[in-house]
């Protein structure tokens, strides 16, 4: 009797522990279409954060506000809900960053990584995130000779799938290591595509508004 206690207890912790190692999933929606994005555990902070302003509906109604095409799109500025036509938006936040939770090379700025916003080196050594600004990667595919040259320039040596991906799929790979990179879009990355290349202002706001919703996926 005491054995099999033993055994369904034991039972238990593994099921409570796979359950806490669980990734999370969020759906990011806009008319443009829906993006599913895979959290990643080993940035916690960066996850707890997001799925806690993604409850909270923080981002239900803000745009993607800065968008450069073969580069990136980038949201979550809740000061672009109902922002005015030719408002400068990108400088609103919820009141504090996130330190810092680099974990490269594992996850690194290909197409589709969901990383965080910050302030520059100069105001912000520490390279702490925006509290709530994000962007998704587009990006686009680099050449041998370009990933030597960013490899020389952050003092970084890429791995062979990294160099696989950057010239098949294409990416960001001059952020690497300098922005927090903490989950990346599972479905959808054509929704990416469709939205980097909407026609844009000065700021590289879009023209016509893109706004999203984000849900927590069980």
């Amino acid at each position: 009797m005491k054995q099999l206690i033993f055994i369904v207890s034991f039972l238990c912790l593994l099921m409570l522990s796979s359950c806490g190692n669980k990734e999370r999933m969020v759906l990011i929606s806009t008319d443009y279409g829906d993006m599913k994005v895979k959290l990643y555990n080993e940035t916690p902070q960066h996850r707890d954060n997001f799925i806690k302003l993604a409850k909270e509906g923080f981002y239900d109604g803000t745009l993607f506000h800065r968008v450069i095409k073969d580069f990136m799109i980038q949201g979550g500025d809740p000061n672009s809900k109902d922002a005015k036509p030719g408002q400068q938006l990108g400088n609103g936040g919820p009141g504090y960053t996130v330190e810092a939770e680099f974990v490269f090379p594992q996850y690194y700025h290909k197409k589709g990584a969901l990383s965080a916003a910050r302030q520059g080196d100069q105001m912000n050594p520490e390279k702490a995130s925006s509290g709530s600004q994000f962007y998704i990667v587009q990006g686009k595919p680099i050449s041998e000779s370009q990933l030597k040259q960013v490899e020389n320039k952050l003092k970084v040596t890429f791995t062979d799938e990294q160099k696989e991906v950057y010239s098949e799929i294409g990416g960001t790979p001059f952020l690497d290591n300098n922005y927090t990179v903490f989950g990346e879009v599972i479905e959808g990355l054509e929704v990416i595509d469709k939205i980097a290349a909407v026609a844009t202002q000065r700021g590289d706001r879009p023209m016509e508004d893109v706004k999203m919703t984000v849900k927590v996926l069980k």
